[in-house]
């Protein structure tokens, strides 16, 4: 997972796939990959590389990820 940012919006890079958010959906995007992989523990690792790049990048800026994901 390779993770870039802007001043306003950060991009999610996959093997299959890219989806650019505003910096401000960081804490939410963080808490649904946890919420994934919490519910979804067969999935193994799946999510730990999106998990990991987004905790990398809220810790780089600063931003607090303690928050609920939407239902």
């Amino acid at each position: 997972m390779k993770i870039t940012h802007t001043d306003t919006s950060f991009t999610m890079t996959g093997l299959h796939w890219t989806g650019t958010y505003p910096l401000e959906a960081l804490p939410r995007q963080l808490a649904f990959y946890r919420k994934m992989r919490a519910d979804f523990p067969k999935s193994g690792t799946a999510y730990d590389a999106s998990i990991n790049a987004l905790e990398a990048l809220a810790h780089e800026l600063g931003v607090r990820t303690e928050i609920e994901p939407a239902p």
